[in-house]
């Protein structure tokens, strides 16, 4: 194996396991936020975790945050739930660096 194989292989391998850790925290950031948009909505313990199930896996509709941000808006505007549009995407935005957080600590 030459040189420039090797590095190619490191670089594949990089790629690889950093894309893993990207889905791992989408998935963790999901969970995390359908549990804060769970309290809000004033779902008790068993709900909330059925609810946050939910979010996560409306991650799955399509590439990309608009999925789940879509999901818990409409889910906030049917309860009658005041929260911004600015406020439930810095929510993500803060939970998704909580998420790699726990992620890198092993949590």
């Amino acid at each position: 194996m030459t040189t420039f194989d090797k590095r190619e292989d490191s670089f594949e391998k990089k790629f690889m396991h950093d894309e893993e850790l990207r889905f791992k925290a989408n998935a963790r950031r999901n969970k995390l936020l359908g549990l804060w948009a769970a309290e809000k909505l004033g779902l008790a313990a068993e709900k909330a975790d059925e609810y946050a199930k939910e979010v996560v896996r409306s991650d799955f509709e399509e590439p990309g945050d608009e999925d789940v941000y879509r999901k818990i808006r409409k889910d906030f505007d049917d309860a009658g739930i005041e929260q911004s549009d600015h406020q439930i995407r810095r929510t993500m935005e803060e939970l998704m660096v909580e998420a790699m957080e726990q992620i890198r600590e092993g949590k």
